[in-house]
């Protein structure tokens, strides 16, 4: 987590805002610890850690959400649990102009014998999830393999040439399509945290840390 907030902050200084309250949250036996930043010249990202059973289980989320540049949201899952690795990086579509991401496929297509491809099945979200998204798995002998390939991600997608926002009010409705829906629909993390603290405190808390915007 902390090479690829330097990656980040190497392109686009980070300006810590911190959790509002929100770290140290205790759930179904997980401990999140949660931060914020501004990225200069980006928009926002956010990080999230959750740690439990006995550090057997972790999960790192990092979460890009440009609104100066016109990039998809850029959302990172990293779980290790009980011996097992696996990355899932995810692009929703909140572009106002379309940018392409072809600068992306190369790395998926050198790491091919590690990609987990899971039965898909209807989501709410299959509109806007872009073709991009992309989950590795392995054991904690791939761990350092995996660094690299997500490390390798978040340079390249910060290399992307995209045009800056100008249309703010429809970058705005792009963001809270995907945010709403998790709130409204569903999904792994927030039916957790809506079940622990209700739907306005999760809203908060998405609204205010994981998914900031201006």
């Amino acid at each position: 987590m902390d090479k690829l907030l330097e990656i980040i902050n190497g392109k686009h200084k980070l300006k810590e805002l911190g959790s509002q309250g929100f770290s140290g949250l205790k759930v179904k036996g997980m401990t999140f610890t949660m931060n914020s930043y501004e990225a200069e010249g980006l928009g926002y990202v956010s990080t999230m850690v959750a740690k439990g059973f006995f550090g057997l289980l972790r999960m790192d989320t990092l979460i890009i959400n440009p609104i100066v540049i016109d990039l998809p949201l850029f959302s990172y899952d990293r779980i290790f649990a009980f011996g097992k690795d696996k990355a899932m990086l995810e692009f929703y579509d909140t572009m106002v102009e379309k940018t392409s991401l072809d600068k992306l496929h190369p790395i998926k297509e050198k790491n091919l014998k590690y990609v987990f491809t899971e039965e898909a099945k209807p989501a709410w979200y299959d509109d806007v999830r872009l073709p991009e998204t992309v989950s590795y798995q392995g054991k904690k002998a791939d761990t350092e393999t995996f660094d690299e390939i997500c490390r390798e991600y978040y340079k390249t997608f910060l290399e992307i040439d995209a045009p800056k926002v100008t249309d703010y009010d429809a970058k705005a409705k792009k963001i809270d399509y995907y945010v709403d829906g998790l709130l409204n629909n569903g999904g792994p993390a927030t039916d957790v945290f809506v079940q622990k603290f209700g739907k306005e405190k999760t809203t908060e808390l998405l609204k205010k840390v994981l998914f900031l915007r201006k």
